[in-house]
């Protein structure tokens, strides 16, 4: 699925807008984590990341990882120097008021399901 239709149907305020990719970037996988070892060590090539982290370390595990993006949950709004750095590195970010329970559970019912090794 489009990162555009994932952020249409989630309604999620993307923060990201100068990256144009967003409509070519497929999302087939994603990862739920707030503990960046576990991203490290988990989380799906070109997938999406939920987290409350909303540090400049999200972003550059982001990079490592090869995530496609990361939804901030929670109202969890990073400052302006992280978005920054997601768009100098082309990490798309997301914002959305729901709690990462229930930002999964819509990733979920669109078909975006856990990474399996």
């Amino acid at each position: 699925m489009k990162l555009s239709e994932i952020a249409e149907k989630l309604k999620l305020r993307h923060l990201t807008p100068e990256i144009r990719s967003v409509d070519a970037t497929d999302v087939t996988a994603g990862h739920a984590a707030d503990l960046l070892s576990d991203v490290l060590a988990n989380a799906p090539s070109g997938g999406v990341l939920v987290t409350i982290q909303a540090h400049l370390n999200v972003i550059a595990v982001s990079v490592h990882a090869g995530l496609a993006a990361v939804i901030f949950s929670s109202s969890r709004n990073p400052e302006e120097p992280i978005r920054k750095k997601a768009v100098e590195e082309g990490i798309h970010l997301y914002l959305s008021e729901e709690p990462t329970f229930d930002v999964v559970g819509q990733l979920y019912a669109l078909g975006i399901r856990g990474h399996r090794a």
